[in-house]
């Protein structure tokens, strides 16, 4: 299905990153071999990682230790982790360790386990703050750097197989704490944004570690996403429901795109003709190189800038690749 193979493209040495998770993810190497231990290591020397880990202050946080989610995006302390975690950064650095202990003291609500955009030092995250794609992000990242056995993040789990909704706009809105907050989460149509991130982290977790609560969530979580066809009112498939998400780009932070999203269904090995049209979509945008585009981007506000919109991109190729990849084997 390629014009062209970009693979020895994405092995260069100039984005470790992706060279690492070419090796691991799409060619399948095994951790053990020497140019995959390599380029691991390379992710912590070289490239974009240890320029941020370089802005880090000593507390284990960037910018204002008060202000890690609202006023700082996308610089804050939340959205540095989350890029960290996209970039394959180690969790065993202590600097890496450092921010995740950061924002488990303050940005977790230690009663339900959710994660929070406002906190205090003394409660940890606020309970009035706590919203679903924020969890899901932090959820994902936590888990990423290794922190599957922290009951702190067993907790955070626990809530999101207990509170996330797949809500698709047929049923009365659902009372009480989190839902009576913010009904752009969880008005009548649960949020996209929610739900994606939620399947996001839950795809984290290996297949023999997920409870029969988290199984159960998945299956809600995958059907609903299909039920929209990937990118489409469910409601009406003629419509597209974010014309935003046609734009592929990386990473998305709290937001999401077709590619993403196709990461996660095949990442959980889900195959269905609904998901066909997208898939479509996918091997439509590739260049005649056999690569693909940075059309979407927050570069300006992220600590440093990956790649530049308009320019073919390493990153929106490999998640290609590694898409077609597992839907097509």
């Amino acid at each position: 299905m390629l014009k062209a193979d970009p693979t020895n493209w994405l092995l260069e040495e100039d984005n470790p990153s992706v060279r690492y998770f070419t090796l691991t993810d799409l060619l399948k190497h095994s951790d053990n071999a020497s140019e995959v231990a390599k380029s691991k290591q390379q992710i912590m020397e070289t490239g974009i990682v240890p320029q941020i880990l370089s802005k880090q202050k000593s507390g284990g946080y960037w910018g204002s230790p008060s202000d890690f989610y609202v006023r700082s995006k996308y610089k804050g302390t939340v959205w540095t982790l989350i890029l960290l975690a996209e970039l394959g950064a180690d969790g065993k650095d202590e600097r890496v360790r450092k921010a995740c202990e950061f924002i488990l003291r303050n940005s977790q609500h230690r009663e339900s386990g959710a994660f929070s955009y406002f906190g205090t030092d003394e409660i940890g995250g606020r309970r009035d703050a706590v919203i679903p794609c924020l969890t899901g992000n932090m959820v994902y990242s936590l888990l990423r750097f290794g922190l599957l056995e922290d009951e702190r993040i067993q907790h955070a789990i626990e809530w999101i197989a207990r509170y996330q909704r797949f809500d698709d706009g047929l049923a009365e809105r659902v009372k009480g704490w989190p839902y009576d907050r913010y009904v752009s989460c969880w008005g009548k149509h649960s949020c996209h944004m929610g739900v994606i991130k939620a399947l996001k982290a839950l795809a984290e977790i290996p297949v023999e570690k997920r409870s029969s609560n988290v199984k159960n969530v998945i299956d809600r979580g995958v059907e609903y996403v299909l039920a929209h066809h990937i990118y489409k009112r469910s409601h009406d498939l003629s419509k597209v429901s974010k014309p935003s998400w046609l734009r592929f780009g990386f990473p998305k932070m709290w937001q999401t795109d077709v590619l993403e999203i196709l990461q996660i269904l095949t990442k959980l090995g889900v195959k269905d003709e609904r998901m066909q049209e997208a898939i479509d979509l996918v091997v439509s945008k590739q260049n005649d190189e056999g690569k693909w585009l940075l059309e979407n981007t927050f570069n300006g506000r992220f600590l440093v800038s990956i790649e530049r919109k308009g320019k073919p991109s390493k990153w929106i190729t490999l998640n290609a690749l590694e898409v077609l990849r597992g839907f097509y084997e």
